[in-house]
C-alpha cells in the first residue's frame, strides 16, 4: 500500500485520466473529495484502505466478487475502486455503489496497472515531506522525453524521434548520423514536413500505424512524394494512453524489426505513454500555478500585490472577460467529458487573447476562465472619466472567438466595465461574473453580455427574494385568471407597462386592434385590482413581471 497526503482530489483525477485511462462506471462522483491513497486490492485478504483511498481491483472481474468488495469499502469509507475494462455495472451494482457512496471507475483496456499507478502518484504531486524523491518511469525522470528517445535508439542501435499525434517533433535521440533529407528537416522544423504527412495520410500509413499495436514498416518515400533520393524507410509504432492515440515513435531502419527490436520497441511505446502523459500532467500544474495567482489578482486583498508583481501585470487600464460552458444538450455529458471540453476551449481562449495583446493574461479558475486584457483608453488620467465605448474591442475579440470556437457546449461570455489599474481588477471581475450569470440564468439568448448591458436583470437575480412571495396581489390574480380562461390579461399588462402606456404602440405589439387592447386593459384593472394610474401599483407590477422572467421557476 501507498500512502500520500491528500494533494489531488477525485475531480482532477477525472479531469486528467477520465477520457484517457479511467471511465465512470456507476457510483456518485464527489469531485471535492481528496485522494489520500493508492491501494492495491489483495483478493485473498479483507480489504484495508484508508479513507478516501481509491482502491486498484487487480483481479477482480465478476460482478458479484465487484459488488462485495464495494460494500466492504464502504464500510471503511473508501473513495472508489478501480476494475479493468470491459465493465459493464448491473442494476444491484449500481444500488450497491450507491449505498456504500463508493465509485466504480474502470481502466481503458491495454493499460498496465503501473501506468495508472504512476499517473495517479503523478497526480499526488511528488516532493511532499513523505515521499521526497522525484517521479521516474522506466528509471528516466518523468517527462524527460530526450531520455527516453535516447533509450530507445540505444535498445534498437538505430536513429528515433518521438512525435505527437499531429506530426510535431517532441523528441529525438542524439544519434541521427547519416539521416536522409526529411529526417533532418523534421528536426530542424520540429514538425514533419507538410508534403510529407500529407503522403503518408492519403496512403493510410497513419491509419495502419493507429490500428495496429505492432511495429509497422514504412517504406522508403518516392521522389513524387517531394523526398530526396537518400530517403531511408522507416518503422513506426503508435504511443497509446488506453484507447488515446498520443503521438507516434519512428526509428529509422532499412529493414522491418526483428521480433526482439519489436517486443522492445512495443514496450518501450508504453513507457513513451506514462512520460507523454506527465508532461501533459506537469503542463496543467504550471497552467493551474498562473491561474491560482490570476485568481489572487482578481480577488484583491491581501495577496493581489505579490500574485500581480509575479504575473508582470502593468498598472493600466484592463478589462476582466468570464467565459463558462454550459451543457443545454438532451444528452447529460459526463463530468470527466465536461472537464476536458472545458480545458480545451479555455486554452484555445488563451491563445485567442495572447494573439490579440502580448500582455493578456488569461487561466481557468473553477469553471470559468478568466481573461484580462489591456484596453486603449482616450483618456487614462485617474479622476479623468472613462470612455465606456472602449469595451468594444472586448466584444469583438471574443465574438471573433465564439465565432470559430466548437463545442458541443454552450459557451457563454460575461464582459466587466473597465478597470483604470491593477487596484480595480476585482470590481472588473465582479462585473463580468454578475454578467455571466444572467446569460447562464437563460435570461438572455444573446451568448455575450457587457454587465452595463445587464446590470438590471444582475440585480433582479440578486434580489433576495422568497420565491413563494412572487407572483403576489395583482399579478397573482391576472396569472390565475390567464390560466383557468385562457386568456392575455398579463401578456397585456406588460405590453402596456412596456409601451409606457402608449395604447397604440402597446396594441402592435399584441397584433391587436386599438379598441380591443383597451378592452382587455380595462379588464387587466378589474380582474387584478389593479389601479393603473396609481404609480407605486404600476412599479410593483412591472418589478414583479421582469422578476417572473429572470426567474421561470418561481
Amino acid at each position: 500500500m501507498t500512502t500520500h497526503r491528500p494533494q489531488t482530489t477525485l475531480g482532477r483525477v477525472l479531469e486528467e485520466l477520465g477520457t484517457t485511462l479511467l471511465h465512470v462506471v456507476c457510483g456518485p462522483v464527489h469531485a471535492k473529495r481528496s485522494v489520500e491513497a493508492i491501494v492495491i486490492h489483495d483478493p485473498h485478504d479483507v480489504p484495508e484502505a484508508p479513507k478516501h483511498a481509491l482502491v486498484l481491483g487487480v483481479g477482480l472481474r465478476e460482478k458479484e466478487e465487484v459488488r462485495r468488495v464495494i460494500e466492504q469499502l464502504g464500510e471503511i469509507g473508501t473513495l472508489g475502486l478501480v476494475v479493468r475494462e470491459p465493465f459493464a455495472a448491473d442494476p444491484e451494482l449500481v444500488k450497491a455503489a450507491e449505498a456504500a457512496d463508493v465509485v466504480l471507475l474502470s481502466m481503458a483496456s491495454g493499460t498496465a496497472w503501473a501506468h495508472l499507478a504512476g499517473m495517479l502518484r503523478a497526480l499526488m504531486t511528488p516532493g511532499a515531506p513523505d515521499d521526497p524523491r522525484p517521479v521516474t518511469f522506466g528509471g528516466i525522470l518523468a517527462g524527460d522525453l530526450f531520455a527516453v528517445a535516447n533509450a530507445v535508439a540505444a535498445l534498437l542501435e538505430a536513429p528515433v524521434t518521438i512525435e505527437d499525434r499531429h506530426s510535431h517533433l517532441l523528441a529525438f535521440s542524439s544519434k541521427q548520423e547519416g539521416i536522409d533529407a526529411s529526417r533532418a528537416q523534421t528536426i530542424l522544423g520540429k514538425q514533419v514536413p507538410a508534403q510529407y504527412t500529407r503522403f503518408l495520410e492519403e496512403q493510410g500509413v497513419f491509419q495502419e500505424i493507429y490500428r495496429s499495436g505492432q511495429p509497422v514498416f514504412v517504406a522508403a518515400l518516392p521522389e513524387s512524394a517531394g523526398a530526396q533520393p537518400d530517403e531511408q524507410a522507416r518503422s513506426a509504432i503508435a504511443v497509446r494512453a488506453g484507447d488515446e492515440i498520443l503521438g507516434t515513435i519512428w526509428v529509422a531502419a532499412p529493414e522491418p524489426l526483428n521480433a526482439a527490436h519489436s517486443l522492445a520497441l512495443i514496450e518501450s511505446s508504453r513507457l513513451v505513454a506514462m512520460h507523454m502523459v506527465w508532461q501533459r500532467t506537469d503542463a496543467d500544474v504550471e497552467r493551474r500555478l498562473r491561474a491560482n495567482l490570476l485568481s489572487h489578482a482578481l480577488e484583491g486583498g491581501g495577496g493581489a500585490q505579490e500574485a500581480v508583481r509575479r504575473l508582470e501585470m502593468r498598472d493600466e487600464a484592463m478589462i476582466v472577460i468570464a467565459l463558462a460552458l454550459v451543457d443545454r444538450t438532451n444528452e447529460r455529458l459526463a463530468h470527466a467529458h465536461i472537464a476536458a471540453e472545458r480545458k480545451r476551449v479555455a486554452d484555445a481562449f488563451a491563445v485567442h487573447l495572447s494573439f490579440a495583446h502580448p500582455r493578456a493574461l488569461s487561466g481557468l479558475i473553477d469553471d470559468v476562465a478568466y481573461g484580462v486584457l489591456p484596453i486603449e483608453i482616450a483618456r487614462t488620467e485617474r479622476d479623468a472619466p472613462i470612455d465606456f465605448d472602449a469595451d468594444e474591442s472586448a466584444v469583438r475579440l471574443t465574438s471573433e472567438f465564439l465565432a470559430r470556437v466548437r463545442s458541443p457546449l454552450q459557451p457563454l461570455v460575461g464582459i466587466g466595465r473597465i478597470a483604470r489599474g491593477v487596484t480595480e481588477l476585482p470590481y472588473s471581475r465582479a462585473g463580468a461574473d454578475r454578467a455571466l450569470s444572467v446569460l447562464r440564468a437563460g435570461v438572455s439568448p444573446r451568448s455575450i453580455a457587457r454587465f452595463d448591458e445587464v446590470h438590471a436583470e444582475a440585480l433582479l437575480l440578486e434580489l433576495e427574494v422568497p420565491t413563494r412571495d412572487i407572483p403576489s396581489g395583482a399579478v397573482a390574480r391576472l396569472i390565475a385568471y390567464d390560466r383557468t380562461h385562457q386568456s392575455l390579461l398579463v401578456d397585456t399588462l406588460r405590453a402596456w407597462l412596456d409601451a409606457l402606456g402608449d395604447v397604440g404602440v402597446a396594441s402592435a405589439a399584441m397584433f391587436v386592434h386599438q379598441n380591443t387592447f383597451r378592452y382587455r386593459l380595462k379588464r387587466v384593472s378589474e380582474v387584478g385590482h389593479l389601479d393603473l394610474a396609481d404609480p407605486d401599483a404600476r412599479f410593483a407590477a412591472m418589478l414583479q413581471l421582469r422578476l417572473l422572467a429572470v426567474r421561470p421557476e418561481a
